[in-house]
């Protein structure tokens, strides 16, 4: 018995090490995604070839998983889509927003996640977990509210409403990867993949931009697509696999961990500073979230 606890236990400290990997990855991405779209490649078309070459890496990976390609469930289809949305909304997102603003709309995605895991999964809800939709509401309204803007307070850009519903698809993909776990993590990663690269060309015809040809890509275009397409890997692989070994609520509040990283990064890359109404309004955010952390029962 001390053996199978043992294994529980080293199996539940990765799952928690795997969504602080993709957390770290996720904080820093943003970073060589603004600099292919300064190099003159949009957010839609780095992230169709970042996960395209992801795809081919992938193929390599899980050879061997070939066979079972087209006996996947319906569900698997879902999956994809969505996360292929969250994905792609929050790429375009940190590009053209300030990053901690979108981050903090981004990790709304706690409350999401905690209606869904109670009205679908049926995780038991408690009253913290009500305080933690209350304290959030309270702190996206310091965070977003603009006296200059008028009116109530919402996201005041593009950027930041794909922010917000970047984080909304987020907490679906996190519930649907949780009940969907006749799905292995080939299965789930390709799914993730396949979603983005979808969604991109399907979201392609409707920009000003068309899809750039490989041949525009000078060899510094591809190291850095190369070094985006092994972090998005590395981080769907290490978050698929925990969160179907971590109840959803407790999952999304570890990924608070990427606002550290995020804050950390923007400072130094991007010279951004967040004003006083930006730091409390995103304190009580992610107060709200470890409200919701609490509400998960081992």
């Amino acid at each position: 018995m001390s053996i199978i606890v043992s294994n529980d236990n080293n199996k539940n400290l990765f799952a928690v090490f795997g969504l602080l990997f993709g957390a770290l990855c996720w904080g820093v991405v943003w970073y060589p995604y603004r600099l292919m779209n300064e190099a003159g490649v949009s957010g839609v078309a780095s992230s169709f070839y970042t996960y395209a070459i992801a795809i081919v890496l992938g193929c390599i990976l899980f050879a061997k998983h070939w066979r079972s390609v087209f006996t996947q469930p319906k569900s698997i289809v879902w999956l994809g889509l969505i996360a292929g949305y969250t994905n792609l909304a929050y790429v375009l997102a940190v590009i053209d927003g300030e990053v901690m603003r979108v981050m903090l709309l981004f990790y709304l995605s706690p409350i999401w996640t905690l209606l869904l895991a109670h009205f679908w999964l049926k995780e038991k809800t408690h009253i913290t977990g009500y305080m933690a939709i209350v304290v959030s509401i309270i702190g996206a309204f310091i965070m977003l509210y603009d006296p200059k803007l008028g009116g109530l307070p919402l996201p005041r850009n593009t950027a930041e409403w794909l922010a917000l519903s970047s984080g909304i698809g987020f907490s679906l993909t996190n519930v649907i990867t949780r009940k969907a776990s006749h799905l292995s993590l080939a299965a789930k990663c390709f799914a993730v993949w396949v979603g983005v690269l979808v969604v991109s060309a399907i979201y392609m015809p409707f920009t000003s931009q068309t899809l750039i040809m490989p041949t525009f890509f000078n060899a510094t275009n591809w190291l850095v697509m190369g070094v985006i397409a092994l972090l998005l890997m590395g981080a769907t692989l290490f978050v698929q696999y925990g969160v179907t070994r971590i109840a959803a609520t407790r999952a999304s509040v570890l990924f608070l961990f990427e606002l550290v990283v995020a804050a950390i990064a923007s400072y130094y890359l991007a010279h951004e500073v967040m004003a006083w109404n930006e730091w409390l309004g995103g304190g009580l955010i992610v107060a709200a979230a470890v409200f919701a952390a609490s509400n998960h029962e081992s």
